[in-house]
C-alpha cells in the first residue's frame, strides 16, 4: 500500500493556483489601462468593437423600443381623441358667436366707411420655432429660428395663439432674440377691457407683471383682462396681455400695486408668430400751434384787434 502513487493522472493535473491567476490578470488589466490612458493605443480597437456590437445592441433593443413605441402610440392616440372631442365641443359652443362675428365685422367695416374712419390694420406675420432660451438666468429671453434672412427686424411684436409673448430686441442673420413681456426691462402699454382705462404694464422678471401708475381708487378688479392699447406704435390694439390676480391698496400711497399674470404661454416653449411692423403713425402736430401764446394764435389776435378798432371808429 505504501508503494501506491496517489498523484492524479496527467489529464486531471491542475494548472497554476487561482490566486496566482487572479494576480496575473489584475496586473495585465492595469498595464492595459495605463497604456491606453497614456498613449490612447486602444481607441481603434474600441471603435472596431463598437462597430461590430452596435447592430447587435440595436437588435437587442428592438423589442423594448417596439413596446415603448406602442405604448406611446396608444397614449397619444387616446390623448388625440380626447383633444379632438374637446375641440369639437368648443367649436359647437363658439359657433353662434363666430357666425355673428363675421356679420359684425362686415357691418363695422361699412360703418367705418360711412363715418370716414380709418380701417383697422390687419395682423400678419410669420411663424417661427423657438430654439432655446437665453443663457442669462436673470432675463426672460428666447431665440427663434428666423432672422435677417426672413425679414425680421428689431421691434416686431411676437404672439402665440392666446396673446402677446414679447418683442424682438435683437436680430442675427439666421436667428432673432425675443424679450418676453415678463422680463424686468419690458414695458407694454395696455388697456383694461372692462373699464377702458389705459396704463402701462411692467415685467417683474419672476413670471409676473405689474400694472403701474393706477390711482389707489381706480376702478379695477381681480380678474380684469388687459389688452394692448396700441398707443406705442408697436403692438396692434386688442391683443390679450395679462389678467389681474392681486391688488394692494394703501391710502398712504397715491398708486395701487396691481399684480398680473400673462395670458399667453410665455414660459411654454414651442412656436410663436412674429407680427409684421405696424404702419408709421402720423407725425405729431407742431408745439407752436398747440401753445396758447404761440405763433398759431397770432392771426386770431390780429383779427380781434381789427374788430375792436372797427367798433371804436
Amino acid at each position: 500500500m505504501a508503494g501506491i502513487d496517489h498523484a492524479p493522472p496527467p489529464f486531471f493535473k491542475r494548472g497554476p493556483a487561482p490566486l496566482a491567476l487572479l494576480t496575473f490578470y489584475i496586473a495585465v488589466s492595469l498595464a492595459i489601462f495605463v497604456v491606453d490612458l497614456r498613449f490612447k493605443s486602444l481607441d481603434l480597437v474600441r471603435q472596431s468593437i463598437a462597430l461590430v456590437i452596435d447592430p447587435v445592441q440595436r437588435v437587442a433593443q428592438t423589442p423594448g423600443s417596439l413596446v415603448d413605441y406602442a405604448a406611446t402610440y396608444l397614449q397619444g392616440l387616446r390623448a388625440l381623441q380626447q383633444e379632438n372631442s374637446e375641440l369639437k365641443h368648443n367649436q359647437l359652443a363658439t359657433a353662434p358667436n363666430l357666425q355673428r362675428l363675421a356679420q359684425l365685422e362686415v357691418e363695422n367695416e361699412r360703418l367705418r366707411k360711412l363715418l370716414a374712419v380709418k380701417e383697422r390694420e390687419k395682423a400678419s406675420g410669420q411663424v417661427t420655432q423657438i430654439l432655446y432660451t437665453a443663457r442669462d438666468p436673470f432675463s426672460r429671453k428666447i431665440i427663434v429660428d428666423k432672422g435677417q434672412q426672413a425679414g425680421i427686424v428689431a421691434g416686431q411684436p411676437a404672439i402665440d395663439e392666446t396673446g402677446v409673448v414679447g418683442q424682438v430686441t435683437r436680430v442675427f442673420p439666421f436667428s432673432a432674440e425675443i424679450t418676453l413681456i415678463t422680463d424686468k426691462d419690458q414695458v407694454v402699454p395696455v388697456q383694461i377691457v372692462r373699464s377702458g382705462q389705459r396704463s402701462v404694464v411692467f415685467g417683474l422678471g419672476n413670471g409676473q407683471l405689474e400694472l403701474r401708475y393706477m390711482p389707489a381708487n381706480a376702478d379695477i378688479q381681480i380678474g380684469d383682462v388687459l389688452v394692448t392699447s396700441g398707443l406705442d406704435g408697436i403692438y396692434l390694439p386688442g391683443f390679450p396681455v395679462a389678467k389681474v390676480v392681486n391688488i394692494e391698496r394703501d391710502s398712504a400711497y397715491s398708486f395701487a400695486r396691481i399684480f398680473c399674470v400673462p395670458i399667453a404661454g410665455v414660459e411654454n416653449f414651442g412656436e410663436v408668430m412674429v407680427l409684421d411692423p405696424r404702419q408709421a403713425l402720423p407725425p405729431a402736430p407742431p408745439e407752436s400751434s398747440s401753445r396758447p401764446g404761440g405763433s398759431g394764435d397770432k392771426p386770431s389776435l390780429q383779427r380781434r384787434k381789427k374788430k375792436t378798432a372797427g367798433k371804436e371808429n
